[in-house]
């Protein structure tokens, strides 16, 4: 009989750390992100190495200071993609990261594809925003837009 106390003990346990991991890695750690003067969201242009705040709409994001790769925003532009790649630097390897599924707004499989067909088209934002990562702004033609940071290919 001990010996099902104990193994009961363990499994409820057991349980009970990986709610609270999953809880931790979902919810703990994200806060709103903010877009004050200074923080807006940015586009590096082709002719300079500093980024300059453009329109957005509706500004939406997470953050957390768990990780640098966990920003992530939507928001809408009145900005035309044509206007953006002549002015703007594209990304060259955009690749958009998960978000938790509270976020809903942020969809990375639907933003993937709509990159890799070339329907939505991703821009630098600011480079190394953190050591090491980027962030990145996709933008769809009806002016959607969601930004993320990913890693970038310089060695650390």
């Amino acid at each position: 009989m001990n010996g099902k106390l104990l193994v009961g003990g363990i499994v409820l346990s057991a349980l009970a750390a990986g709610a609270v991991m999953w809880w931790a890695q979902l919810y703990a750690y994200y806060e709103e992100a903010a877009f004050a003067p200074g923080e807006e969201i940015r586009l590096t242009p082709i002719l300079s190495d500093a980024p300059e705040a453009i329109v957005a709409n509706e500004v939406t994001g997470i953050d957390s200071d768990s990780s640098p790769l966990r920003f992530r925003a939507c928001f809408t532009t009145p900005l035309s993609q044509a206007m953006l790649t002549e002015t703007y630097r594209v990304y060259p390897d955009p690749t958009p990261l998960n978000a938790p599924p509270w976020f809903d707004c942020f969809d990375a499989e639907r933003i993937d594809a709509a990159l890799r067909k070339g329907e939505a088209i991703a821009f630098l934002s600011e480079h190394d925003i953190a050591p090491g990562v980027d962030r990145v702004v996709a933008v769809f033609p009806d002016g959607h837009a969601f930004a993320w940071h990913q890693l970038n290919a310089e060695e650390q």
